[in-house]
């Protein structure tokens, strides 16, 4: 899971260059985590990493060059991303 993750991060990279790779990893864990848990909080069964990945993948390719802007007008997903990549 972790190389597609890696390769929809570099998609979203390409696709909005204004992200640094770890922003744009930070990105698309946020939505495959979302994705997957607003899923399962419906009752909806698990269907499996190639269907999350083909969802984030639509959500990169409609919405990606917008991420960042999205994230200037609600703070906490510029928190989230922000907070993933401080190094410890």
């Amino acid at each position: 899971m972790q190389d597609e993750i890696q390769r929809l991060a570099e998609e979203l990279h390409q696709k909005n260059p204004s992200l640094t790779i770890l922003e744009a990893r930070s990105w698309v864990e946020i939505l495959w985590e979302d994705f997957e848990s607003t899923r399962a909080r419906a009752g909806r069964k698990y269907e499996g990493v190639e269907v999350t990945k083909k969802i984030v993948r639509h959500w990169i390719s409609q919405y990606g060059d917008k991420l960042d802007d999205f994230a200037t007008r609600y703070p906490k997903y510029q928190q989230l991303i922000n907070g993933n990549n401080t190094v410890h």
